[in-house]
């Protein structure tokens, strides 16, 4: 997807018509469902006539600028990709051409894929030259025409109106073909190495924009290369971000009695569990004190079975919060603590010894095991009462401490689609952004959302779609009880609606019957015919995803009612009015989006169903 597709001379005729800037912001607003910022339509006055111009002086006015290339399944943008064919091969080539207006960076930490542009604030934020490597290198990943053509893609920043001189430190990370670094100063050899790699042919950015996008490298089938031999995943922007604050951090504690706290925050989808193996398999192959925690028993079993692969070295990486209650000050070098937001007030239970009771909230016990603990969490997810893992309290532990803390937002969206604009659907959907309301869903071809009228026609959707070869999951709200099963009765129908009755995922350790277990249901191929809950969702992600909305949550005249007389889930059900309100919102956020290509909505509530209908409009 392009804001614009148009020649660098026509890019120069929209500019002196004054109709570059508004044009672009008419096509922001409709494809991302709000206005581009200031800053944003500044940068496309100023930098995007300065590169038509440079293509026109080099004799390149009619190959063709795709402005704001969305790369797939995710909504980052490169500014510019160009696209034409190679001067000598005559094969289709692209550039990708990240514009920046900085008139002075330099790299920060000693670590040159790290910089600080010069103005307030100084936020830290990647070298273009590894931003713009890490774009090349996710469009021949996922890019089916490009993924046999590596050749075909090369990357330049451009900072075209900084000197050299105020920019050297940057060179520190080595060029290559898909990281160059321009400016002003050297604008003579941008010049040359344009016309040295482009050259116009309309086809080639018909190709590019008409090809199929690849299969994602889903976490789970990937995290045995992952943890155990190489890096396997590209990490853009914030991602790589925070991965490079991490190893800098470990760094800092190997040179020092140093010991500080980083703190991840994104949505779903935003890559938070990306970089936490990320970060677990380069600390692993290099020998650190290095383990990944969560509160959620379906994600680390998974994890284990998966990344493990039957070596119990490995699977001892994956532990959960209440693993740390016992464990000595630093005994690790890092600490990962995915989905944080599960983050309980203590690490006891019922069954905890009296001699192994701690005496800590748990945060504190997870910070206090490890040089560089790294917390990874999106506060929309919380969904039981007692999850208590929110920035300001991990922060607050921190301070207590005297610890450095270390933020990083992640502003990118890596599931459903990379649309952006359907997790703004779903948080205004369910009242979650401040003072929302429900908005129309506007077609989106990078995700699709469908109502069905009748849960048969919600299961056939989706088994049309897993008869295609995409991985789909039912999901429900905690509306029907969920009934034991053994082998011999089988699991039992207890989700019921009308006529037709489907069983939840297996509730323990073991199959039944072919059925995977709990922890499974999501990435076994044997889990569609079982309908998940919240418990065996979060976390994970499937290519179609279907959710029911049960009584618990239904639309009545202008807004939502929750109702804890219609739920089965008897912990969330205690919970305090606004509290239990809050707790099934966020449950209902997070089965919407669980969904990498797009969701279909079935509500048991002939009035919910209608509004959905109305919103979504199919």
């Amino acid at each position: 997807m392009v804001l614009l597709r148009r020649t660098a001379h026509g890019i120069l005729e929209m500019n002196r018509s004054g109709s570059l800037v508004q044009h672009l912001a008419t096509q922001f607003s409709f494809t991302h469902g709000h206005q581009p910022g200031r800053s944003e339509q500044q940068s496309w006055a100023v930098s995007l006539p300065v590169l038509a111009q440079d293509l026109v002086d080099a004799d390149l006015g009619d190959v063709e600028m795709l402005v704001e290339y969305q790369l797939p399944l995710t909504s980052l943008r490169a500014d510019v990709v160009l696209a034409g064919r190679h001067p000598v091969s005559q094969a289709v080539s692209y550039v990708v051409v990240e514009l920046k207006q900085w008139t002075s960076a330099g790299i920060v930490d000693g670590d040159p894929e790290l910089c600080v542009p010069a103005g307030p604030p100084g936020r830290v934020v990647l070298n273009p030259i590894a931003q713009v490597r890490r774009y090349c290198e996710f469009l021949i990943d996922f890019v089916g025409r490009l993924q046999d053509l590596p050749d075909a893609v090369t990357g330049v920043a451009y900072l075209h109106n900084a000197a050299e001189a105020n920019v050297s430190s940057l060179h520190d990370l080595p060029a290559d073909a898909s990281g160059q670094l321009f400016t002003a100063t050297n604008r003579g050899a941008f010049l040359d190495f344009l016309r040295g790699r482009v050259a116009p042919y309309h086809s080639a950015a018909d190709q590019l924009l008409s090809s199929k996008v690849g299969p994602s490298k889903q976490l789970m089938a990937v995290a045995a290369e992952e943890i155990k031999n190489r890096e396997s995943f590209v990490l853009l922007d914030d991602q790589q971000v925070a991965y490079r604050l991490v190893l800098n951090a470990v760094r800092r504690s190997e040179q020092a009695d140093h010991k500080e706290v980083i703190i991840v925050v994104g949505g779903p989808g935003s890559g938070k569990s990306v970089i936490a193996l990320s970060v677990l398999g380069e600390l692993y192959r290099n020998g650190y004190a290095a383990m990944h925690a969560t509160g959620s028993k379906s994600f680390t079993t998974t994890m284990r079975k998966v990344a493990g692969k039957g070596t119990t070295r490995v699977q001892k990486l994956f532990q959960y919060f209440n693993s740390f209650m016992n464990a000595g000050r630093n005994d690790l070098k890092v600490l990962v603590c995915d989905e944080a937001h599960r983050i309980r007030e203590t690490s006891n239970n019922r069954y905890t010894p009296a001699a192994k009771r701690s005496t800590k909230p748990q945060v504190e016990e997870l910070i206090d095991a490890a040089r560089v603990p790294v917390f990874l969490l999106d506060e929309h997810q919380v969904v039981r009462p007692g999850e208590l893992g929110t920035v300001a309290q991990i922060e607050a532990v921190a301070k207590a401490k005297n610890l450095t803390v270390r933020h990083v937002d992640l502003n990118g969206q890596f599931r459903c689609g990379g649309s952006r604009k359907y997790e703004e659907w779903v948080l205004n959907l369910l009242g979650l952004n401040e003072e929302s309301t429900p908005i129309d869903w506007k077609s989106d071809d990078r995700f699709e959302l469908r109502v069905a009228d009748s849960p048969e026609e919600f299961e056939a959707f989706l088994q049309s779609k897993a008869d295609q070869g995409y991985k789909a999951r039912m999901t429900a709200g905690f509306c029907w009880p969920w009934s034991d099963a053994n082998p011999q009765s089988g699991l039992v129908d207890d989700v019921v609606i009308g006529d037709w009755r489907r069983p939840w995922n297996v509730k323990g350790d073991r199959g039944i019957n072919g059925a995977p277990p709990s922890q499974l249901w999501a990435t076994d191929p044997a889990g569609f015919g079982q309908i998940g809950c919240i418990y065996t969702a979060q976390g994970f992600e499937y290519d179609w995803n279907g959710v029911i909305f049960g009584p618990d949550m239904v639309w009545r005249g202008d807004g939502w009612i929750t109702d804890r007389m219609a739920s089965e889930d008897s912990v969330v059900a205690r919970a305090d009015g606004p509290d239990y309100d809050r707790l099934i919102r966020n449950t209902y956020k997070v089965l919407l989006t669980r969904g990498m290509v797009g969701t279909v909505l079935y509500s048991t509530d002939p009035e919910t169903r209608e509004k959905l209908r109305e919103l979504v409009g199919n």
